[in-house]
């Protein structure tokens, strides 16, 4: 699986947002694991993140725009370290044009952009259309570079999973053995924020299919900040189903990923899963407060969470 980090102007969110709905299958399939800004929690540093973050990505994004160029932090820092592991050889950086602008000056200017021929993705009368060519870029770029062999193996394991896959230095010739490995607290931060991730797409694209399915069903996905959201489905205009999931983090009092069917704030759950492994890989637990039939104590992949916590989340629409 390869790092993907994406440097962009606050004032191109909505582009970060449709080019993550394209990547999605990339990451589903355990390809590749995208990080940006947005994914900094509460209380975070966020310079020390965002530095961490830039020495262990493989690929670098830059969304590139007007405000992109005049950002001093996108420029300055993002963008001169990114340059810098590129020419090391460390990391590839891929410009993504986004809106017309004076870009072949830059320091990345001599590099291959996308779309082809480094057209805006504002010139396509499909927008879905541009970033298509940047979701087929990417993957032929993490082929390139080595992703497709673990993609390989993550396929084993069910699509999304994001479970951390041994390294090379744990297989046996034959390819049969796998030896244990201890995992680091930034590996297990990265695996739960991904989750979380994971979840909130599972969710916003279930409720989306849902309203399409169902005539006279309503549906209401909202973030509410980069560590919370929630979700509700109405009949006939009356509220059916309603849940609030939050990311707690690792190590607070009320650490994991928390399910709530109430308002009632942060100290309030039904569920929780946290962050354990059996040596080989990551995984979530659920606690097992929600007396669901699939609730069970057995590890989860981030997919299978996310089921989990939709099945639990429509019960009381099958009733």
């Amino acid at each position: 699986m390869l790092d993907i980090f994406i440097s962009y102007s606050h004032k191109d969110d909505e582009f970060r947002e449709r080019l993550e709905v394209h990547l999605a299958l990339l990451k589903r399939q355990g390809i590749i694991r995208v990080w940006h800004d947005r994914r900094i929690g509460a209380g975070k540093d966020i310079h020390k993140e965002i530095s961490e973050n830039l020495e262990a990505a493989d690929v670098f994004l830059l969304l590139v725009s007007p405000d992109f160029l005049a950002s001093d932090y996108c420029y300055d820092r993002e963008l001169a370290r990114a340059m810098e592991r590129h020419r090391e050889g460390s990391a590839r950086v891929i410009p993504v044009i986004l809106r017309v602008c004076d870009w072949h000056g830059a320091p990345f200017g001599d590099l291959k952009a996308v779309p082809r021929d480094g057209q805006p993705i504002t010139k396509f009368a499909d927008r879905d259309e541009g970033f298509h060519e940047v979701a087929k870029a990417i993957r032929d770029v993490v082929a390139e570079l080595g992703g497709t062999a673990e993609a390989t193996e993550a396929t084993k394991q069910p699509a999304g999973s994001g479970m951390v896959q041994p390294g090379p230095t744990s297989v046996a010739p034959s390819g049969g053995l796998r030896l244990k490995k201890s995992f680091s607290d930034f590996e297990k931060d990265r695996f739960i924020e991904d989750a979380f991730e994971s979840i909130a797409d599972h969710f916003k694209e279930s409720l989306s299919d849902v309203k399409t399915a169902n005539p006279g069903v309503e549906t209401n996905f909202r973030r509410i900040d980069a560590n919370h959201f929630s979700a509700k489905v109405y009949v006939q205009g009356k509220e059916r189903a309603r849940c609030r999931i939050w990311f707690g983090g690792r190590t607070s009092l009320m650490d994991g990923i928390l399910y709530s069917s109430s308002d009632l704030g942060d100290n309030s759950y039904n569920e929780s899963l946290s962050v354990t492994d059996d040596g080989y890989a990551l995984f979530l637990k659920p606690m097992g407060m929600a007396f669901h039939s699939s609730a069970g104590k057995e590890q989860k992949t981030p997919e299978e969470a996310a089921g989990y916590y939709w099945s639990i989340f429509i019960e009381p629409l099958q009733r």
